[in-house]
């Protein structure tokens, strides 16, 4: 896989990032299977896979969805498509991966079951307008499962550390100073009723982690990718970024550290 392209994630698209987003994902797949099955996703649908990325999501949902189904992929990274091509040939599973911007994005109307999305609207200027967009192509009775970030300033360490401390405020500082919300999950909802779509459930989803966890590498990897990018673009220095991952490694030697990972909500909702 290329290791750079133009329009990348905020964290990249490199190899490093693809294993980091793999672990992610081990972390969170059973919120997301949760998800899945109480919307229903079955045998020979068609779902969206918006922001699909390098498509850990999207093979699952072609095993769900079956020969006689479809899961679209769809994604800004051409990276991350390239590498979900690779995948779906493998392993010969019903993929269409698509590289495009969602703005840029053509669906057929009352051409889907269901859609998906995670981490997904909180990096654009215009959520409620995709969103009418995939409401469009959505069939009558199709569902929608949106999980994003409800509130990232939760994240933080017991005990906590100056220095890690302020690491995770620069993150967080240089969330809000980009495109988008990222805490876009708690206005979902008031989008989604204001397209007459209506909402079925809405679910906090919160993890809490000690060293002995593997939930405790999700947030560790992303200090290790992301710290170093925050001194590039002048959120920290070279010294704070060393030192605050340095305490994350003395958290991560005493069994009695805990970490409150960012929380999210999940919204499921149908098309009457």
């Amino acid at each position: 896989m290329a290791t750079n392209e133009q329009n990348e994630y905020i964290l990249g698209t490199n190899e490093e990032e693809l294993h980091r987003l793999g672990l992610q994902h081990q972390i969170w797949a059973s919120e997301a299977h949760l998800g899945w099955s109480k919307a229903g996703f079955n045998v020979g649908q068609t779902i969206l896979d918006l922001g699909c990325g390098p498509g850990f999501c999207t093979k699952e949902l072609a095993y769900i969805v079956g020969d006689k189904g479809k899961v679209i992929g769809v994604d800004k990274s051409e990276n991350y498509i390239q590498f979900l091509q690779k995948t779906a040939e493998l392993h010969s599973i019903p993929i269409d991966a698509i590289h495009s911007d969602f703005n840029n994005l053509l669906l057929e109307s009352n051409s889907l079951d269901a859609m998906y999305c995670r981490w997904a609207l909180a990096w654009i200027s215009n959520p409620t307008e995709i969103l009418q967009k995939v409401l469009s192509a959505l069939k009558p009775g199709g569902k929608m499962v949106i999980q994003e970030y409800f509130d990232w300033s939760t994240h933080q360490t017991q005990p906590s550390t100056p220095a890690l401390s302020k690491a995770i405020a620069a993150c967080l500082q240089s969330f809000k100073e980009q495109e988008g919300d990222i805490d876009v999950g708690r206005e979902v909802p008031q989008m989604l009723e204001s397209m007459g779509m209506k909402i079925l459930s809405t679910r906090i989803m919160a993890k809490l982690a000690n060293p002995k966890e593997l939930t405790w590498q999700w947030p560790k990897s992303f200090y290790h990718v992301y710290f170093p990018r925050l001194v590039e673009m002048n959120y920290l220095t070279q010294q704070e970024s060393e030192q605050a991952l340095k305490d994350m490694e003395q958290l991560g030697n005493q069994p009695s550290s805990q970490l409150y990972c960012p929380s999210l909500i999940e919204i499921i909702a149908e098309k009457v």
